[in-house]
C-alpha cells in the first residue's frame, strides 16, 4: 500500500512559477512510476507528466511541455512538479499517482492551484 500526500498548491499570478511536492509513504514507492495529473472545474482529470522510477523517463503533455518539469528524489520518496509561465488555463486541482503496473493505482488527495490573470 502507498500513500501519497501532496503540497505547494496555492494562488499565483499569471506568469509566474509553483513547485509542488508529493510525498510517497512505503519502502516500495521508489520503484513505482509516477506522475501528475490535474482536473479543471467542469473538466475530466488530464495527465500532466510521469516520469520512471529511475528518473530517466520523462513525459509531459503537450499543454505544459517546456513550462512544467518532473522530477523525483527516490531517497526521499517524493516527487516534484516544478511549474512556470503558469497561465489561468493551469488552474485546477493538481493530483500526485503511483503506477506500480501498467495503470496509476494510488492517488493522493490532490492540491489546488489558482492562477490569477
Amino acid at each position: 500500500q502507498v500513500q501519497l500526500v501532496e503540497s505547494g498548491g496555492g494562488l499565483v499570478q499569471a506568469g509566474g512559477s509553483l513547485r509542488l511536492s508529493c510525498a510517497a509513504s512505503g519502502r516500495t514507492a521508489s520503484y513505482y512510476r509516477m506522475g501528475w495529473f490535474r482536473q479543471a472545474p467542469g473538466k475530466e482529470r488530464e495527465f500532466v507528466a510521469s516520469i520512471s522510477s529511475g528518473g530517466v523517463g520523462r513525459y509531459s503533455s503537450d499543454s505544459v511541455k517546456g513550462r512544467f518539469t518532473i522530477s523525483r528524489d527516490n531517497a526521499r520518496n517524493t516527487v516534484a512538479l516544478q511549474m512556470t509561465s503558469l497561465n489561468s488555463e493551469d488552474t485546477a486541482v493538481y493530483y500526485c499517482a503511483a503506477a506500480p503496473g501498467r495503470s496509476f493505482d494510488y492517488w493522493g488527495q490532490g492540491t489546488q492551484v489558482t492562477v490569477s490573470s
